[in-house]
């Protein structure tokens, strides 16, 4: 089986980059057969080219998690080439919805909590990077949460 995922949040410096690298992790440690491509992107172009925020990189490396990809802005074309389009909030998923415009492109894209079973009363990963460590232990919470569920449906072969 193969698919491709790409999960994006606003600036690829937080969530999006922390989405790639646990699911990365996880699929390589739970389902090693899996041919899985998993990138991660930005809706705007501020930190094109950067490493994730230095807290992020932190706090996963604390959970065994290597957050280091370079920060790029997604593109319509780029939307296409992945199966699923995974926003880390509404917001996230608006600006995705407004790039690609309608048609079968708008079906690619998915909310992160759509997949999230663990925590119930969030229906987005908010963005940290103006919140302290707190915050960022919890959106690595529930992008594990996230990651966890996307799993399970490709397990099932479901998603």
């Amino acid at each position: 089986m193969s698919v491709s995922i790409l999960f994006v949040c606003l600036g690829n410096i937080c969530r999006s980059p922390a989405a790639e690298a646990i699911m990365k992790k996880k699929v390589g440690e739970q389902c090693p057969w899996l041919d899985c491509v998993i990138d991660s992107a930005g809706i705007g172009p501020w930190h094109v080219g950067e490493l994730p925020d230095s807290r992020m990189r932190r706090h996963g490396a604390r959970r065994g998690y290597d957050i280091s990809s370079r920060a790029w802005q997604v593109t319509h074309a780029d939307i296409r080439r992945y199966d699923y389009v995974i926003a880390m909030d509404n917001d996230n998923a608006r600006a995705l919805e407004r790039l690609v415009g309608g048609g079968k492109d708008k079906e690619r894209i998915r909310l992160a909590s759509e997949f999230m079973t663990q925590h119930p009363d969030y229906t987005t990963v908010p963005d940290p990077y103006c919140g302290d460590d707190s915050d960022f232990e919890l959106a690595l919470d529930l992008i594990e949460d996230a990651c966890d569920g996307i799993i399970r449906q490709l397990k099932g072969n479901k998603l």
